[in-house]
């Protein structure tokens, strides 16, 4: 089997800014390292054959000396492999050689939408390692989390139109670890929380861990039901109501200004606290969301989460939450049982990545433009039975089904080794069945082979018997 090649320009697309001017490491070294951590991710896949040297020093704007020593360097260490007139071809060394599922060849996971590290996450870090010394002489603990990073954090609020001061920002281990925090500084065991329907998966492991009591309004077809909101605060009356406005999650919808007029008017009115998750609230295709919803009703109780998990990387394990002062006191006494805060490291290497995400966010918008239209693409043309709107932001689509196979298609999946993300992970006691999220958040040639790959299973479901007896248009 021949490899395949890597063309010059998508190879500097994936490498984006790898070249730190500043820095006393050798350029054919930073070039090597940013190979190397393409070929670790999975972003540079096993048997790829690069491009010349001749072709990559072109490109790169580098001599062929930098480039045959990046390569001389990564050969050395196993990461590739030459031949005369053949080029170099991507490889593991013996001590990588039980691949992780990312580089895997047989197991492929449409059930998570989220994007490996880009070659700033790199950068960030090799620039917290040096920042990190000026704090050695320091305990190292504040729940509150970095001045400087919760200065940063309320400049890009302030950007956005929602005034904030450093002393209205938390830091936290991650959005869904803020939102846990949330719930134990509101909740008790059996209070209801409202969510979308569907909604993150994750949101319902929280309330649900909290001993809480899940509530949904369902999502009508396009945007949100303001009026079916209202009515189940009304009959409900929970402690708090759960909602993703900016590309929600699995729907990609992005929610009006008039909806989140509507949504805050009737959170004060009820004063129901509203917990807003914007994880997603960066990555938009066409245009930037509108404000965020605390922007909209100073009377509503609004608690916001955000996130470095989708914006820059999962990794990094990172979020923050911004409310009032007197909230954000309050929730850094709660966290005393829980944890003494969040590490110095993963936080030095968000506030660079916040301070030159300006450098590469557009360029991350513009990939996902493109993985998204090509599994639009791929999905019209080998399951022309799936329907799906396009979403407006996010990493994946919200497909259904003509018909309540989800979990079948997903065990069936299985057996090949390709995991897939069936509604029922979205839903309230086993709903969505007939729904699918597929994330475009991978390579899009490994999003067309697992495509390719499920298609029999699924030409074969869909002629069964059991399948046209449980047929629903």
């Amino acid at each position: 089997m021949s490899s395949r090649r890597f063309g010059s320009q998508s190879l500097v697309r994936l490498l984006g800014h790898w070249q730190q001017p500043s820095s006393r490491t050798p350029l054919w070294r930073q070039l090597a390292d940013a190979l190397r951590l393409l070929i670790l991710d999975g972003r540079l896949a096993l048997d790829t054959r690069l491009p010349g040297e001749r072709e990559l020093a072109t490109a790169l704007t580098v001599s062929r000396t930098t480039i045959g020593s990046a390569l001389a360097h990564l050969r050395d260490a196993g990461y590739l492999e030459s031949r005369h007139g053949s080029g170099s071809r991507v490889i593991l060394p013996d001590s990588h050689a039980v691949p992780t599922r990312a580089a895997a060849s047989v197991a492929l996971d449409l059930s998570t939408a989220a994007l490996s590290a880009g070659p700033e996450i790199h950068q960030a870090y090799t620039h917290a390692l040096t920042a990190m010394t000026q704090h050695l002489s320091q305990t190292g603990y504040d729940q509150l989390g970095l001045p400087a990073l919760r200065e940063a954090i309320a400049a890009r609020y302030c950007s956005r139109g929602l005034p904030t001061r450093a002393d209205e920002i938390i830091v936290v281990n991650g959005a869904v670890s803020g939102f846990a925090l949330v719930l134990r500084m509101l909740t008790g065991p059996g209070d209801r929380v409202v969510v979308d329907h569907p909604t993150y998966p994750l949101a319902i492991a929280a309330i649900q861990g909290a001993s809480c009591r899940p509530v949904g309004v369902a999502l009508p077809e396009s945007g949100w039901d303001t009026d079916g909101f209202a009515a189940t605060l009304a009959q409900t009356a929970p402690r708090l109501a759960y909602l993703m406005p900016d590309f929600h999650n699995p729907t990609g919808r992005c929610m009006d200004v008039a909806t989140r007029k509507k949504m805050t008017a009737i959170a004060a009115q009820t004063r129901t606290t509203l917990v807003v998750d914007e994880t997603m609230v960066d990555l938009w295709f066409d245009v930037p969301p509108p404000p965020p919803l605390a922007a909209f009703n100073p009377q509503a109780n609004v608690i916001t989460l955000g996130s470095a998990g989708k914006s820059f990387w999962g990794g990094l394990r990172l979020g923050w939450i911004r409310a009032s002062s007197r909230t954000i006191a309050t929730l850094a006494q709660t966290r005393d049982t829980l944890d003494l805060g969040s590490p110095l490291l993963e936080q030095l290497a968000t506030l660079w990545l916040i301070e030159n995400s300006a450098s590469f966010l557009p360029a991350r918008r513009q990939m996902l433009t493109e993985r998204r239209n090509r599994c639009s693409a791929l999905m019209r043309e080998h399951f022309p039975d799936w329907r799906f709107h396009e979403p407006e932001g996010g990493l994946s689509y919200w497909v259904e089904l003509p018909g309540m196979v989800a979990t079948q298609f997903g065990a069936r999946a299985e057996t090949l080794g390709i995991h897939l993300g069936t509604g029922t992970r979205f839903g309230l006691s086993g709903a969505f069945d007939r729904y699918l999220r597929m994330p475009f958040s991978m390579d899009s040639a490994e999003l067309e082979n697992a495509l390719l790959r499920i298609k029999p299973l699924w030409t074969t479901l869909n002629k069964s018997d059991s399948f046209l007896k449980r047929g629903v248009i």
